[in-house]
């Protein structure tokens, strides 16, 4: 798993850390029952705090997209398939809202806007 974390963005380095663990959660980068980085070596890795990761690994166990077992290790969640679907959902309804918006703001009608994403949509293979 690769992790990119930037000092000069606005996001604090916390949440860029959970947000990228979950979206490879989500991709099916990482799947269910694969094992993260102890805290101490993803802290050392990344060169972050311990109390970082562990904030990382705390909130995400607590959204069930992770289980901790005491001296065994973090894993990613075997069983979520529904909270990875709502998941997946809820993010591409956040992007669609963000579209919309720019959308109405720039005065393209929901027809231009369902043929633009009817195309762009059979364009990209796999996808």
């Amino acid at each position: 798993m690769k992790i990119l974390i930037s000092n000069t963005s606005d996001t604090p380095l916390y949440q860029q850390i959970k947000d990228q663990i979950t979206d490879a959660i989500l991709k099916g980068e990482l799947k269910e029952g694969d094992p993260l980085p102890s805290i101490r070596s993803f802290a050392n890795d990344l060169r972050v705090s311990v109390l970082t990761i562990r904030r990382v690994y705390d909130d995400l166990e607590k959204e069930g997209y992770l289980n901790s077992q005491v001296g065994i290790g973090t894993f990613v969640s075997i069983g979520n398939t529904e909270l990875l679907i709502e998941a997946k959902r809820r993010l591409v309804e956040q992007k669609m809202q963000d579209m919309i918006q720019t959308a109405k703001s720039l005065g393209i009608s929901r027809q231009e806007l369902n043929d633009m994403m009817e195309i762009l949509y059979e364009e990209e293979p796999g996808k």
